[in-house]
């Protein structure tokens, strides 16, 4: 079982309005999950959350902005597995 963390917790901690994540998750740049009525991100997703939590604090980007940083960078990591399964070929 994936181990979860409380939203209202990483909201705390990175001192971040609930709504910031529910607009991630608007955008499908992260997965919530509800248990007894309350948001939990699981925890493999969080790093990628505390990126975009980055991206929005230090440099005041938007969702729209994050949600194209993050596409593009999911692109890139693609392309460098492609990248070693090519040069393994070789």
């Amino acid at each position: 079982m994936t181990n979860l963390i409380a939203t209202t917790d990483i909201c705390t901690y990175h001192e971040v309005e609930y709504t910031f994540i529910t607009s991630l998750q608007e955008a499908g740049l992260v997965e919530l999950r509800v248990v007894d009525k309350a948001t939990y991100i699981p925890e493999s997703d969080l790093q990628k959350l505390e990126r975009m939590i980055r991206l929005h604090h230090e440099l005041e980007i938007n969702i729209a902005g994050i949600e194209a940083i993050t596409h593009l960078l999911e692109r890139v990591e693609q392309m460098q597995e492609e990248m070693r399964v090519l040069r393994n070929r070789v």
